[in-house]
C-alpha cells in the first residue's frame, strides 16, 4: 500500500510493494517470466539479510554488481537499499587492471556476477573481496535459508535519506572514471520527480534496455516505475533489432536512451507496423533535434531530451514553449549560468540569423555551471575531482551550453569537444545536429584534430546507413545547402567507418576517434581488411581521398611546423 506521504528513502519504495501482486518485473529467460511486486520485494529482503550476514562488520558497506540486465540487479539494488548498504555498478566492458581498480576503489567486500563475466576476473587479485556468481546451485543453496526474510528485518543500521545507494562511475572521456554518491533520498526524489513529470501509473510498463550498471537506467528508469508503481520489463542487453518486438510483447509505454541509441532504432529496416505498439514516451540525452523528429515521424512516439547527470549537480527542464534546439531552462532551485571558463564571466545571449544560424558561438558558448544550490554529494575517495567540479564554491558540469535572450538553454557538447578552428570556438554538437540531416548518414561523430599550423581542424566521422555509398560531390552539395553551417565549420576531414565506436553506454567513443586522427587505421579486431576510408576538403570545397600522396604531403607540412608529436596513429 502507498503511504500518506512521499517516501524519503528508496527502502520505502522497495517495503511497499511487500503484498502487492500486480506485475511488477517482466524478463526473458528460456521464455518470458512476470514477477509480482510482492515477489520483487521477497526476492530484494532475501538478499538484503544475505548481505547482512556476509558483509565484515568493519568495512563500509559496499558491494559490486557485474552483472547484465538481469533481474538480479535490481534484486540487489534493492536488498542494498533495504540493508542500508550501497551498489558500485560494475561496467562489463572494463578489462584487466582497469576492471579491478573499479572494485578496488569503491571498497567492494562482496562482488555479484554471473557465469558469463567470470572469465573477465580471471587473473585479477582482488584482495577481500567474495564472489557471488548468480545462477549457480551454491547461490541458490546461500540464498534459500533467507527466503521468509521480509522488508526491514536485516539492516546494517537503519536506511534514511543520507543513506549512500548508489557509487556509479561517470563516463568521463579521460582519466580514472570517477564514482559518484547517491544518497537514498535523492535518489527516491529524482524517481518521484520524474514520475510526477511523465505522469506515471501503474498501468506503465518501464522498458530497461540502457545497462543497469549506468546511472540513466536506475534513475530514469527504473526508479520512476518504483515510484509510479509501475512495472520493469528488462532487456539483458540493448538490441535494436529486437526493440520493437519486446515493446509489443511487455506492452511497455516507456523508455529511456543514451548516446547513439536512437541513431540505432532508425537505422533498422522500415516495417509497415512501425507505429503498432503501446509505447507513448522517451526519455534521454543526445538523440539530436533531427533524430528526434525522424522517430516521432517513424514510430509515432515523442522523445523527451533532458539534462541532468548521476551526481546530481544541474538539470535542465524542459517547458512547453521550450524552442526546437533547446531542452528547456534551470530545474527548480538552480541558478544555471553559462560561464566562460577562462574569464569567469557569464557569456551573452546567443544571437541567430533569419536561417537560425548561431551567429555568435565564439563568445556565446561556455560552460554550464550551476551558482545555487547544488545537489552534488561527491565522488568516493576522489577529494582533488571534488574540488574541479565545485570551484569557487560553483559547480561546473563539464558541459558546453550556450543561452538565448529568453533563457532557454542548448546542449553544446562537453568542454573537451570544443573545436579552435582559425581562432573561432566551435562546439561540436552543433555541427553534428546539422551533419545528421545527410540523408545517407546513419551516425555522426565530430570532433577536433590538430591543424598543421596552429589550432584545430574539423573531423568528422560518418556512418553511413545500410546500403549507402560516400558520395563527395553530394556531400558538398550537402553542405553548401545548409544555411546554419557557418564557414569554420565544414569537415577539413572525413572518415567513414563501418558503425561508429561506442562505449558500453552507447556514447560516442570519441577518446578512440582522436587517437585515430586522419591516419588510416585498420579493422579494430586485427582481421584483414581495408582500412577506413578518410578524404580530404580542398581549399575550393571537393572531398577528395587523403591517399598515400595527400598524406605524404600533409604530414610533411607538420614536420615543417613541428608538430608531428601531436598525431597518434
Amino acid at each position: 500500500m502507498r503511504t500518506s506521504t512521499a517516501p524519503e528513502t528508496v527502502a520505502e519504495l522497495i517495503a511497499r510493494q511487500w503484498g502487492d501482486h500486480r506485475p511488477g518485473l517482466m524478463y526473458e529467460d528460456t521464455e518470458r517470466r512476470v514477477l509480482t511486486r510482492h515477489r520483487t520485494a521477497q526476492e530484494s529482503a532475501a538478499r538484503a539479510a544475505l548481505l547482512v550476514d556476509l558483509m565484515p562488520p568493519e568495512a563500509a558497506p559496499h558491494l559490486g554488481v557485474l552483472l547484465d540486465n538481469t533481474p538480479e540487479f535490481p534484486f540487489w539494488l534493492g536488498a542494498a537499499a533495504l540493508a542500508g548498504a550501497a551498489v558500485a555498478g560494475i561496467n562489463p566492458t572494463r578489462r584487466g587492471p582497469e576492471l579491478a581498480r573499479d572494485i578496488l576503489h569503491t571498497d567492494c567486500r562482496l562482488l555479484v556476477t554471473e557465469p558469463a563475466h567470470l572469465p573477465l576476473l580471471r587473473g585479477l587479485d582482488l584482495p577481500g573481496v567474495r564472489l557471488l556468481v548468480t545462477g549457480t546451485e551454491a547461490y541458490a543453496a546461500l540464498l534459500a535459508p533467507y527466503a521468509a526474510a521480509k522488508p526491514g528485518e536485516a539492516t546494517l543500521g537503519t536506511p534514511g535519506p543520507g543513506s549512500r545507494l548508489l557509487l556509479y562511475f561517470t563516463s568521463g572521456s579521460t582519466g580514472a572514471p570517477k564514482a559518484a554518491i547517491c544518497t537514498q533520498g535523492r535518489l527516491a526524489a529524482a524517481g518521484s520527480a520524474l514520475a510526477r513529470q511523465f505522469s506515471v501509473t501503474p498501468d506503465d510498463v518501464h522498458y530497461v534496455c540502457m545497462p543497469l550498471f549506468h546511472g540513466n537506467a536506475v534513475i530514469a528508469d527504473w526508479l520512476p516505475a518504483l515510484a509510479g508503481d509501475a512495472s520493469v520489463a528488462l532487456r539483458r542487453r540493448f538490441s535494436a533489432s529486437a526493440f520493437l518486438d519486446d515493446v509489443r510483447a511487455y506492452g511497455a509505454t516507456y523508455f529511456t536512451y543514451v548516446g547513439r541509441a536512437v541513431q540505432y532504432l532508425l537505422a533498422t529496416g522500415p516495417r509497415p507496423d512501425d507505429r503498432e505498439h503501446t509505447l507513448r514516451l522517451g526519455f534521454g540525452t543526445e538523440a539530436g533535434a533531427v533524430d528526434a523528429a525522424r522517430f516521432a515521424e517513424r514510430f509515432g512516439v515523442r522523445l523527451v531530451e533532458g539534462y541532468g547527470a548521476t551526481e546530481g549537480g544541474a538539470s535542465v527542464q524542459r517547458t512547453p514553449d521550450t524552442p526546437p534546439g533547446a531542452l528547456g531552462r534551470a530545474g527548480a532551485g538552480d541558478d544555471l549560468a553559462v560561464i566562460d571558463p577562462e574569464t569567469g564571466r557569464t557569456c551573452p545571449p546567443a544571437l541567430f540569423d533569419g536561417d537560425g544560424r548561431l551567429l555568435n558561438g565564439d563568445e556565446a558558448i561556455g560552460e554550464l555551471v550551476n551558482r545555487g544550490r547544488s545537489l552534488f554529494e561527491g565522488y568516493w575517495r576522489n577529494p582533488g575531482a571534488e574540488a574541479a567540479r565545485t570551484r569557487d564554491g560553483w559547480y561546473w558540469t563539464g558541459d558546453l551550453f550556450f543561452r538565448d535572450a529568453a533563457g532557454f538553454l542548448y546542449f553544446a557538447g562537453r568542454t573537451d569537444d570544443r573545436l579552435r578552428v582559425d581562432s573561432e570556438n566551435l562546439a561540436a554538437a552543433v555541427i553534428e545536429n546539422i551533419l545528421a540531416r545527410w540523408p545517407r548518414a546513419a551516425a555522426v561523430a565530430v570532433y577536433a584534430v590538430p591543424d598543421e599550423v596552429a589550432g584545430d581542424q574539423v573531423m568528422a566521422a560518418l556512418a553511413l546507413n545500410e546500403g549507402a555509398e560516400f558520395a563527395p560531390d553530394a556531400f558538398a552539395e550537402f553542405l553548401a545547402a545548409q544555411p546554419d553551417l557557418g564557414t569554420k565549420m565544414p569537415p577539413r576531414y572525413v572518415r567513414v567507418v563501418p558503425s561508429m565506436p561506442v562505449t558500453a553506454t552507447n556514447k560516442v567513443h570519441r577518446v578512440a576517434l582522436r587517437r585515430a586522427v586522419f591516419l588510416p587505421q585498420p579493422p579494430p579486431d586485427g582481421t584483414p581488411g581495408h582500412p577506413d576510408p578518410v578524404w580530404h576538403r580542398t581549399p575550393d570545397g571537393e572531398y577528395r581521398p587523403l591517399d598515400a600522396p595527400a598524406l605524404t604531403a600533409l604530414l610533411a607540412r607538420y614536420a615543417a611546423q613541428n608538430r608531428t608529436h601531436l598525431l597518434h596513429p
